[in-house]
């Protein structure tokens, strides 16, 4: 009995040390942590760049969140060798440096002090007197009617241009394949066979708008 009870116990406990070993090789290591780390700071950077060029709505929250969190687990580990410890100060160093950078800069695109900003008043200003008449276009197919694509293209960058918003983001390739897209959305919606896209400068800002055109 008391045999078997012994067979049972190591049994159960091989059990236990199998369940547990399994579990650790599904979570990341220290390592591995630090270079996700490291690569999401680095994503964070792009993100915030992108906004502040005026080519997202929103800052990245989300990613800042993510990054935030993965900065205080990895300070709480208490099982950080000498060389993982140093390479996450680095880090948080880093992001505290770029954090403070992007907070500024955010006050300063709040308070008008920012060298962008101050940028693109000056050119709204300069151009405030200039008229950028409305321009349309009516497409059967964007998929395939590549110059009419471009002809709205030149417009829509034409417009922004006067209106000092920023154009470096918007390359052709990506405008084609939203346009495109858009089309498509618009078409299934409303049941039309054409969609007017138009180009127009309102209070200072373009506006671009698609519209389903029937054929009268």
């Amino acid at each position: 009995m008391r045999l078997r009870n012994n067979r049972l116990l190591r049994s159960k406990l091989h059990a236990q040390a199998k369940n547990k070993h399994a579990v650790g090789e599904n979570q990341p290591t220290p390592d591995e942590q630090l270079t996700r780390l490291e690569d999401d700071i680095r994503r964070l950077r792009i993100e915030f760049d992108i906004f502040f060029n005026g080519a997202a709505k929103r800052p990245p929250y989300d990613t800042k969140g993510r990054v935030e969190t993965l900065l205080k687990r990895l300070g709480d580990d208490r099982t950080l060798n000498y060389a993982q410890r140093y390479r996450y100060n680095s880090l948080a160093a880093r992001y505290n440096a770029f954090r403070d950078l992007w907070r500024r800069t955010m006050q300063g695109r709040e308070e008008g002090r920012d060298p962008v900003s101050a940028a693109r008043a000056n050119v709204k200003k300069e151009t405030v007197s200039k008229e950028v008449g409305p321009v349309s276009f009516v497409c059967l197919d964007a998929h395939r009617e590549v110059e009419v694509v471009k002809n709205l293209y030149t417009s829509l960058l034409e417009a922004k241009r006067c209106c000092g918003e920023p154009t470096e983001d918007l390359s052709f390739p990506k405008f084609h394949r939203l346009i495109a897209s858009k089309a498509d959305v618009i078409k299934q919606q409303i049941g039309c066979d054409r969609v007017r896209f138009s180009v127009s400068v309102e209070g200072g800002h373009v506006s671009f708008k698609a519209r389903g055109d029937r054929e009268e």
